[in-house]
């Protein structure tokens, strides 16, 4: 049988079969989950869980068992917090790099994060949690120029990538921030080659079938660190070429096929934003006529594809979702997709409003 890539992906990502009992869980089984839409990444969370609500990875979240930082690509991800140091030793250069003519515009230099540094240091010593902008308050206090969104964000992004803070409990809608080394155990520094065969098993075990540009992607890494960390864990994964191109995966699952089961992900869930190449399940061009109308539309999957989009407004007492359909849907296709629907109010614990465009 043809390896029905996005079958055995929904089952690898644990979407559709196998899923888990807690938020960390979820995060240590992925590697890492992009998580700049806060809420959504939460719902990315509650996805691949059983019967869980949001209250449940609110509190995980408060209580340090799944942190938020800058990690791999340029945003923020959840990580574990056994993984958080040797992900940002691995992956932090990198996006420092990537970020150095930003920080250039921006007059900000080595000789600035230097002293930021300390200052934030000083500020959340002794389990101390602050805002961003008290924060600002704490730099500007020692004579470090913070105004403006840009400057005092890349101030604190590059603490996060310096291991010198990461998230700490919100205080209502507001997050904050507090010293890595108070709020995380120290463990054993892993080896830079070790970091990257733990990566890419992690990625490919989770998220497979993969080509190695996808995982270069996902990871942040170049494709010669990519390729290397493949190197060495190719023997624990199956491969399989498809239309010229390769695909790793878990040799203990070879192919599955996609549950007649519909989906309503964030915006950037893991099953479509950890792929550079993301065919198997989207058609581009129907997507991008869906995304330039209304470029904050989440994607809904049925048997692992793309065919609608997804938006909610949460009102004072219920949640409304709106769909969009790319293609033409019969019942079964509206059953299922109303049936995620009413998934997503369970899990925030809201009354539904459902409606079609």
């Amino acid at each position: 049988m043809a390896l029905d890539i996005t079958g055995t992906r929904l089952r690898n990502q644990r979407l559709s079969r196998g899923r888990f009992e807690t938020p960390q869980d979820v995060v240590r089984w992925l590697g890492a989950v992009q998580a700049q839409d806060y809420a959504g990444a939460k719902w990315a969370l509650g996805l691949r869980m059983r019967r869980v609500r949001d209250t449940a990875i609110e509190a995980a979240f408060s209580d340090g068992r799944i942190l938020r930082t800058h990690v791999m690509r340029p945003t923020w991800h959840f990580v574990a917090p056994e993984d958080i140091r040797w992900m940002l030793a691995l992956t932090a250069p990198r996006v420092s790099a990537a970020m150095a003519p930003y920080n250039r515009r921006l007059e900000l230099d080595a000789a600035v994060f230097r002293r930021s540094q300390r200052a934030i240091m000083r500020a959340l010593r002794g389990g101390i949690q602050l805002t961003r902008q008290e924060l600002k308050v704490a730099l500007q206090r020692v004579g470090v120029h913070a105004n403006g969104v840009q400057r005092l964000a890349h101030i604190v992004m590059q603490a996060e990538l310096d291991a010198v803070i990461c998230s700490g409990a919100r205080r209502g809608n507001q997050f904050t921030y507090a010293l890595l080394d108070e709020r995380v155990p120290m463990v054993r520094a892993r080896s830079r080659d070790d970091s990257v065969a733990e990566l890419a098993r992690r990625y490919f075990t989770s998220h497979g079938p993969a080509q190695l540009h996808d995982f270069a992607w996902w990871s942040g890494l170049s494709v010669g660190d990519a390729r290397a960390g493949l190197a060495t864990v190719e023997r624990e994964l199956a491969r399989e070429a498809i239309g010229g191109r390769t695909y790793w995966f878990p040799s203990s699952v070879r192919t599955l096929t996609a549950p007649r089961r519909a989906y309503l992900l964030p915006l950037y869930d893991e099953y479509l934003i950890a792929y550079k190449d993301r065919r198997a399940a989207l058609d581009p061009s129907r997507w991008t006529q869906a995304a330039s109308r209304d470029p904050f539309s989440a994607p809904v999957v049925v048997n692992g594809e793309v065919v609608a989009g997804w938006k909610r407004i949460q009102k004072r007492d219920r949640i409304a979702i709106s769909l969009k359909p790319l293609t033409r849907l019969d019942t079964q296709h509206r059953a299922v997709i109303g049936d995620a629907a009413r998934a997503y109010s369970r899990f925030l614990g809201a009354e539904l409003e459902l409606s079609w465009s």
